[in-house]
């Protein structure tokens, strides 16, 4: 099934329902998840990309000390869909989950 671009008058609006997820370059979504500590977001991305894994959808992951960023798209698609948002709102959920162990 191919994914179908969100309309470029609904990007900003649907992008900004999510938390802290910002539109950059017109086609991807980034979001920046902060630390305590490096480890923490080493496991945090060995979450990430697991997830993308099984889903076969994955992101730009960069690791800067305590600091992980992710960026997303749709490649097929040349641009953002709706699997870009579910796929930040998850990774959302798995950081909460290791901020909370």
């Amino acid at each position: 099934m191919e994914e179908k671009r969100i309309p470029e008058d609904e990007k900003e609006s649907r992008v900004s329902q999510l938390a802290d997820w910002k539109l950059t370059e017109g086609k991807f979504i980034t979001k920046r998840y902060r630390f305590t500590e490096f480890l923490t977001g080493v496991q945090f991305v060995n979450h990430v990309a697991e997830y993308s894994e099984e889903i076969q959808h994955h992101p730009f992951i960069s690791i800067d000390y305590k600091m992980v960023t992710l960026k997303l798209t749709s490649w097929n698609a040349k641009g953002l869909t709706e699997l870009d948002l579910q796929c930040a709102e998850k990774y959302d959920v798995l950081y909460q989950s290791i901020q909370g162990e």
